[in-house]
């Protein structure tokens, strides 16, 4: 999902890049990988950035490195057993718990990973994933083909909706000889991810953003929508939150869980979105229209089931009001505007033209013709526009991919303040 990660951290501004993690407490759980033969180097990066690190190894983890090599390049003992008695008399792994600021598990095999999905607790790195209060990072390792199976991509859905982080993986050349995604991020990247997850770089922005379909009944069971799930709007909205700022989303239907410290307002129709996002948009300083809005809706609503009489049924169809031309049209206290626009053609034409008429500030353009990418995928990409320039996103998994989007963003929302 991740092999566009070094163009991500191309984007970054270069303090986050050089930022310390002085004093920030991560344990590095270390699961039974070949890529666990990069762990030694990741703990020297987090070091070198100021971090204090713990490892937790699997008993799996032992057989491709040893407990001293990490001990000597953390520079603290190595925790590997939950039934250590000398640990367990003063609750040694509820200490650790405690204690980190970030839990990384590096590499996540897909068995530790349906694991933590299941919320076993069968050995000390599980069993401190569901006694910490600490966020969670996954960066998965594995077999190409293990990692495409369905329910290894299930399991990262699940924990990704719960509000874990998965970083990666990437993509090449693995040691069995197979090429494709499955590969860990090298420490460096690693780094740059927890940097950025533990330093907001922007403390004090308040975002309002739309995510998800809408429904427009036709009648008391029936109703108009889309194909939108709401994943790129969530995702945003987690990465708008993780780097410092204050989000309020307003969600239409979806079956995705709340991104953390995130207001959440649930609304069915484009009126009641409307509605919602008219009444907040002034006290944000930026507004992200990521939900997918009908651009109509029946000019009647019958009061009940609508039975089939003939073999056709015609439904007039009257315009929604347009969300974000409206918030973009504000004159008082108005926020930095962006959109978005799903086309299937002549993407930049369309884009621009969308940009242009409402207003806009900046736009997020995508190719929901291509497959793998857009609505109900777990990756996108994006091209942003703006009045005078425009910036590639890359194929990634939409965590990333906002993560990227959001920065990008306050870079433009910073120029104009």
């Amino acid at each position: 999902m991740v092999e566009n990660m070094l163009s991500c951290c191309a984007i970054f501004p270069e303090s986050l890049v050089t930022m310390t993690l002085t004093n920030k407490k991560i344990v590095l759980g270390i699961s039974g990988g070949i890529a666990a033969y990069k762990c030694p180097e990741l703990v020297r990066r987090l070091k070198d950035q100021g971090a204090d690190v713990r490892v937790v190894m699997t008993n799996g983890a032992k057989e491709f490195i040893t407990p001293l090599t990490l001990q000597a390049v953390s520079g603290n003992n190595v925790f590997d057993s939950l039934l250590d008695p000398a640990a367990e008399a003063a609750m040694g792994h509820i200490e650790l718990a405690k204690w980190a600021d970030l839990i990384i598990i590096a590499p996540a095999t897909a068995n530790t990973i349906a694991a933590i999905n299941a919320g076993l607790a069968g050995d000390l790195l599980t069993t401190l994933c569901l006694a910490t209060a600490a966020p969670i990072a996954i960066v998965p390792a594995m077999n190409q083909q293990m990692y495409s199976a369905a329910i290894t991509q299930q399991n990262i859905a699940s924990l990704s909706q719960r509000g874990l982080h998965i970083w990666g993986p990437g993509s090449g050349e693995q040691a069995c000889g197979d090429v494709g995604k499955g590969r860990m991020l090298e420490a460096a990247e690693i780094v740059t991810l927890t940097g950025d997850l533990l330093m907001p770089i922007h403390p004090s922005f308040k975002i309002l953003i739309t995510a998800g379909p809408t429904r427009e009944a036709i009648d008391p069971v029936r109703y108009i929508s889309n194909h939108s799930s709401g994943k790129m709007g969530y995702a945003i909205a987690q990465a708008a939150q993780l780097l410092g700022g204050e989000v309020t989303l307003i969600s239409g239907p979806v079956s995705l869980a709340t991104p953390n410290n995130t207001h959440r307002i649930d609304v069915t129709s484009a009126q009641e979105m409307h509605q919602q996002t008219l009444a907040l948009a002034q006290q944000h300083d930026i507004f992200i229209a990521c939900a997918a809005v009908a651009d109509y809706r029946p000019s009647e609503v019958s009061g009940q089931k609508i039975k089939k009489s003939s073999d056709e049924m015609v439904i007039t169809m009257i315009k929604n009001p347009d969300i974000l031309a409206d918030v973009a049209a504000l004159t008082q206290q108005r926020p930095f505007c962006v959109g978005f626009a799903a086309e299937t053609q002549d993407v930049e034409k369309y884009a621009r033209g969308k940009l242009r008429n409402k207003k806009l500030d900046l736009i997020a353009a995508n190719n929901v013709s291509v497959a793998g990418q857009g609505f109900n995928s777990d990756d996108n990409a994006l091209t942003l526009y703006w009045d005078k320039g425009q910036q590639e996103l890359p194929l990634a998994n939409k965590q990333l991919l906002a993560k990227q989007l959001v920065l990008e963003i306050l870079k433009h929302y910073n120029k104009q303040h």
